[in-house]
Parts: C-alpha cells; structure tokens; sequence
C-alpha cells in the first residue's frame, strides 16, 4: 500500500469503512485538540501525541518515548480500529505528527494505513467539508503486535553501517540554537537532512524519484542507514519519504532527550540507551 494518499483519492473513499485519525501536533503548542474542535474532516477521532503516542517520559526515554504495545493497541481500539479498517492519519503540519501515527501503527503490525499528503489544507483546497461535530466511535476490535519496524539500539550507533541521518532542522544540527533539549549539537558523524527537505512548497512529498535522488545524494541507499531527531517524531517523517522511495530505513526509537541530547563537543555518541530507524532499502519489500 502507498504510504500516501491524496485529498482527491480519499475524498472518493468517503462515506465509507475508512478510520479517519486527526493528529494535530506542533512542537512548544498544546492545542491540537482545540484546532480540532474548530474544524476536522468529517469522522476524523483526535489522537493526543502526548497522551495516546508516547509513554511516560523517564530520565533516559527522551521526549516521546514509545507507548507500551498495550497502551498503544487500546488507544487504537478506541480509534475504532478493526482488523480489516482503512486508517488514513492527517495533521496540519506537513506530515509531521502523523508520520508518526503512520509509523507506530505499522510498528504495530497494521498495514493498512495511509498518511493524507497535504494534510488538512490540501483537503481544503480540494473541496473537502469541514464538520466541528465529534463522532460517535464504536470501539474497535484490532489486534496488534510490535517490533515491526526495523530500529537501532543507541548503543549500536558507533558500529552502525550506512549513514546516519539528523532530521533536525539545520540551526539545531549545527548548535545554533537549541529551543528543547539542554546541550547543543548532533551525534558525531551524523549528516542533516531536515524533514521540511521533504516537502514541497505546499506541504506535499517530493515525488519518489525526487527523494531518491536526494537521499542518495547522502547515501542513505547504504543498507543500515538509520535517522534520528530530538524526541522520535520527525524521524518518523524520514521513514515515511523512504517508503515513497521503496526504501527501508531504521530509526531511534528512544531518541536522544533532554538528559541525553547529541553534542558537537563529544567525540562519541551519548552512552545512554536508546535506539534509531533504519532507513528501508531499494531492493527490499516494505514490510
């Protein structure tokens, strides 16, 4: 299944058995939920990237550790998620916050889901209504696994093949400046490819080719090439753009936080525990 869908091939899914998942997120603001109120795609259930996308934050977790699988799979069950559901994940962020529901949900062995390319404006442009009514959601019935998605442990890092890629924005790559975590900087050896590098002027994926090009531009085509962030989200975002280039990459899957942050000063990565996702690869089937 592609990863992506646009505003018009899901406005022809619509009325139908299609879970809608509104995760409007951006980081520093907590008001997703009150964005929602004021207008979602019609069916479209809140999902809080705090509350129902991350586990409880501990000294060494970073800043949105993953769920428990049975945290995780209850959220998903009251999503209203069954076994045979269509899940289409939206925000108004540039895929930013759903990346990461897409990403959990295939962690979780769910294939069936898709990321709306655009998000929430390219619905609007394409004529989609708007509703502020919050649905009625008949609890779901799904049955998730976990440890789908291929991850790197923190402690590999050192010894990692393939290219490790900082999805940071370049100002923070470089310690210029650090608006969340308290020390400066990125894992030595990483390269920057901010995930903004993905999208298009108006918020859509470059096209597979277009990505492919550009991240083998940093040869991220190496089997074991991985990408991390600062809390596990726009990390998400990179795997997203190598399944639109068929790849297969690996991602941290408790990134670097607070206590934990990549520096420019070391010359080794942190020695804490944590993991990465490895970038899929042209020759692999996406699981």
């Amino acid at each position: 299944m592609n990863p992506l869908i646009s505003a018009q091939e899901l406005k022809a899914l619509l009325p139908g058995e299609c879970v809608l998942l509104d995760v409007r997120w951006v980081l520093g603001r907590d008001d997703g939920a009150q964005e929602y109120a004021l207008g979602h795609l019609p069916g479209a259930v809140f999902v809080d990237m705090e509350r129902e996308l991350s586990g409880a934050v501990g000294e060494h977790t970073g800043r949105h550790p993953l769920p428990l699988p049975a945290d995780f799979e209850a959220a998903a069950r009251r999503w209203g998620i069954n076994p045979q559901s269509h899940v289409v994940v939206y925000d108004d962020s540039g895929a930013l916050a759903a990346a990461r529901a897409w990403w959990l949900l295939r962690h979780a062995g769910f294939e069936q889901v898709q990321v709306l390319d655009g998000g929430l404006e390219a619905w609007r442009q394409a004529a989609g209504p708007i509703s502020t009514q919050a649905p009625e959601v008949s609890p779901g019935t799904v049955s998730l696994s976990w440890g789908r998605m291929p991850v790197v442990d923190f402690d590999e890092l050192e010894s990692l093949d393939g290219v490790l890629i900082d999805s940071r924005a370049t100002v923070r790559y470089l310690g210029i400046t650090e608006p969340v975590d308290p020390v400066a900087g990125h894992i030595p050896g990483a390269l920057n490819r901010p995930t903004t590098d993905n999208l298009d002027e108006q918020a859509r994926f470059y096209g597979p080719e277009a990505l492919r090009a550009a991240f083998e531009k940093l040869g991220a085509q190496q089997p074991g090439s991985t990408a991390y962030c600062g809390s596990g989200i726009t990390a998400a975002h990179q795997v997203l753009a190598g399944r639109q280039r068929r790849d297969r990459t690996r991602t941290v899957s408790r990134q670097p936080g607070p206590s934990t942050a990549p520096t420019r000063r070391r010359r080794s990565p942190p020695a804490t525990k944590s993991t990465a996702t490895r970038f899929p690869q042209p020759d692999e089937r996406p699981p």
